[in-house]
């Protein structure tokens, strides 16, 4: 018999180990589903498509809502440094936290997983950032893509992006429109970097070494504020809101405001952490800190001033919103006073 010179495992993609895994997220997706839910759900891991009960949800006139987005060059850290257990909590977060600007729950979730050559041992990992991540946010994974894909990406690199549906009743949908002049803008603390400003952050390493703990903190998940932000919305505390992103303050509070009013903010009121000094240490203007980096302030809501007080219960210490600034009537869109006391 003539020899079979050529397979697909030999063109450098293994179909047996892509199974495996997806047996692993079957099993684990299964673990978190509700009995009620069984139904629906069971089959969703493997199929063509993913299906979602929508019928208990009891929203009135509801809007679904939906956002992609990805992790960015911090995956590249998670390479360097072998810790993937938590950057799919960023995944999440970076979907959930966009959902939640405009009001809405976040109901399901569904990743994608690009690979040089497939690892059992740190998919599963990355997977276990990713369900954590659902959990937080209360949503479900029910389904995803993981491609092995040899000549694109290299043996170790691999890329993610995740898709995120919510859903909100029409009367509650979180708009500028509803902003007016002398509104608070507060501040939510940020739990780290998050996600944004990495190919900066990979650029300073280049030039220097860093110890364990600063590696920790390089790659701390992004904080996940759908638990804190629903429930001002079930109360309406909130006008809008903002997700504070690439681009940073400046550029993402801006996306929130309606373009007959302005926004001033007060630099020396944002509480900058630890690794936000660090960063600045390394040469970088207080400008361009403020449109790569989050600089401390993870997410913005733009409120009534009568109800800023009701709103910081809903947080426990280490995220109770602060005010930074307050909504006017410029010419100016954005000014900002003072300087942020690093």
């Amino acid at each position: 018999m003539k020899k079979i010179q050529n397979s697909y495992k030999k063109s450098g993609v293994n179909i047996s180990i892509a199974n495996k895994f997806v047996k692993h997220i079957a099993k684990l997706s299964n673990k978190n589903v509700k009995k009620r839910d069984k139904s629906f759900s069971k089959y969703n891991i493997g199929a063509f498509g993913s299906v979602f009960d929508i019928s208990n949800i009891g929203i009135k006139d509801p809007v679904i809502v939906s956002c992609t987005d990805g992790v960015g060059t911090k995956l590249d850290l998670a390479n360097k440094f072998k810790k993937f257990d938590t950057i799919g909590i960023d995944l999440v977060a970076m979907c959930v936290n966009d959902l939640i600007v405009q009001g809405a729950k976040p109901l399901f979730f569904l990743d994608y997983i690009a690979i040089g050559k497939m690892n059992l041992k740190k998919t599963k990992s990355i997977l276990k950032g990713i369900l954590q991540g659902c959990k937080l946010s209360d949503c479900k994974l029910i389904g995803g893509e993981t491609a092995e894909m040899p000549g694109i990406y290299s043996k170790d690199k691999f890329d993610l992006a995740g898709f995120s549906v919510g859903i909100v009743s029409k009367k509650k949908i979180l708009t500028k429109n509803n902003v007016k002049k002398e509104n608070l803008i507060l501040a939510i603390p940020s739990s780290g970097i998050h996600s944004n400003g990495y190919s900066l952050v990979r650029s300073i390493l280049n030039k220097k070494s860093i110890s364990k703990k600063m590696r920790y903190e390089l790659l701390k998940p992004t904080k996940i504020y759908s638990k804190e932000i629903l429930r001002l919305v079930n109360k309406n505390l909130i006008n809008s809101a903002a997700h504070i992103t690439g681009g940073g303050l400046i550029e993402n509070i801006i996306r929130s405001v309606p373009d007959n009013l302005s926004i001033d903010i007060d630099l020396s009121k944002i509480k900058t952490g630890h690794i936000f000094k660090w960063l600045k240490s390394n040469n970088i203007s207080d400008m361009e800190m403020l449109k790569t980096f989050n600089c401390g302030v993870g997410f913005c809501i733009i409120v009534d001033k009568a109800k800023s007080n009701k709103i910081k219960k809903y947080f426990n210490n280490t995220y109770k919103p602060y005010e930074i600034g307050v909504i006017s009537n410029r010419k100016k869109k954005i000014n900002l006073f003072n300087s942020i006391k690093w």
